[in-house]
């Protein structure tokens, strides 16, 4: 294979698992796959991620699948976006697969729930509890005819810099939202919309029920990386339309 051809596919490789991880951090929504005694089941969820890219569910210990999960951890979740016109096969969509655990984690479930503001109305009822999935791999499909299976390696982001980022995320969201209040607006399309998470692959904001996530163009490393990412998308959205 020729070098230039080698190059332009793993640059492609490249681009497709950035969009895997911002489809993950975007979904509102999913698909749960999971099992009991060998017979599949599948069950509509509502996931957030962890800063190291883990899925955050809030189950009831009600639900068919969350019985299941007790008695088998392994399963897999699948997440799409929007298709290119009427043929839905166009839609990216990515499955991860891993083993789900039941944890008990404040700052997590404040994680999951700035994800679903509409959820504080049942997120204390006894019967719910966090659950992660942490991904072993996963599958990406481009479009039609577009697929390209990531290794857990290569899917999840660098430690170390999720951790800084982690660290420095409280002070990034206070700072946006106290001296940048007009900036936070402009980004989410409308007063009063505020920062409510930072990570290494974007930010959330959210304004009552509504939350939109916003990728960055590529993982950042530090909280340096993150104000630039912000100045760069204000600029971007301050260009003339047209």
């Amino acid at each position: 294979m020729a070098e230039g051809e080698t190059a332009d596919r793993e640059a492609a490789r490249q681009a497709d698992l950035w969009q895997a991880r911002c489809l993950l951090r975007a979904a509102r929504s999913a698909t749960l796959g999971t099992q009991t005694a060998g017979q599949p089941f599948t069950a509509l969820v509502t996931p957030a991620t962890a800063p190291d890219l883990s899925v955050l569910l809030w189950l009831s210990t009600l639900s068919e699948h969350t019985r299941h999960l007790l008695a088998e951890p392994r399963c897999a979740l699948m997440v799409m976006g929007e298709p290119e016109g009427a043929n839905q096969q166009t839609a990216p969509r990515l499955t991860i697969t891993g083993l789900a655990e039941r944890i008990d984690d404040a700052g997590l479930k404040a994680r999951w729930l700035a994800m679903h503001p509409y959820a504080a109305l049942y997120a204390d009822f006894g019967d719910f509890a966090l659950w992660r999935i942490r991904p072993a791999g996963g599958l990406f499909v481009g479009g039609f005819a577009r697929a390209t299976r990531l290794r857990q390696a290569e899917l999840l982001p660098d430690e170390a810099a999720v951790s800084r980022i982690a660290a420095a995320e409280a002070d990034i969201v206070s700072h946006c939202n106290t001296d940048h209040a007009a900036a936070m607006a402009e980004l989410g399309g409308g007063t009063g919309w505020r920062m409510v998470a930072a990570d290494v692959d974007g930010c959330l904001l959210a304004l009552g029920d509504q939350t939109r996530r916003i990728a960055w163009s590529a993982p950042v490393a530090e909280a340096d990386g993150v104000r630039a990412e912000l100045i760069a998308l204000l600029r971007r959205a301050r260009l003339p339309r047209g």
